[in-house]
């Protein structure tokens, strides 16, 4: 596998990216057009269709967020922990969650500075992991 580092960091999940929501969303629009071409012999069905697939594609958007959720909470205790760890005292709380997503990818060394620095200038999480100089890779969110 190759070293993880900011051009290659992002991750899919093959079952959700490519199976799950297309077929979900394929399925809405479908549901949708099929509706919107009833008539009077099967609109019924159409408009059960339509739901069905509506709560479908709700369920697994709504799967998915809370998946990411939790890995957020256990990112920001991680790094709250980490951050302690190294520097005794607190992440600034003027850090928001993609920043300290972000920050999970700098090295112990360059941790303590970058999430200060990140704090104070307000940078995005895609200017914190291009400042990042040792790449500490991620390899278990997706």
């Amino acid at each position: 596998m190759k070293i993880q580092d900011f051009k290659n960091h992002v991750r899919y999940d093959p079952l959700w990216h490519f199976i799950a929501a297309p077929l979900a969303l394929t399925g809405l629009v479908a549901s949708f057009v099929n509706l919107a071409r009833c008539n009077e012999a099967n609109c019924f069905e159409s408009v059960l269709l339509f739901l069905l697939f509506l709560l479908v594609t709700v369920a697994v958007a709504l799967a998915r967020s809370y998946g990411l959720k939790v890995q957020d909470r256990a990112i920001r205790a991680e790094e709250g922990l980490r951050y302690f760890i190294l520097t005794g005292q607190p992440l600034d709380k003027r850090l928001g969650m993609g920043q300290i997503v972000a920050l999970r990818f700098a090295s112990d060394e360059e941790l303590p500075a970058l999430a200060r620095r990140a704090a104070e200038e307000g940078l995005t999480s895609a200017q914190i992991k291009q400042a990042i100089q040792q790449w500490r890779p991620d390899l278990r969110r997706v």
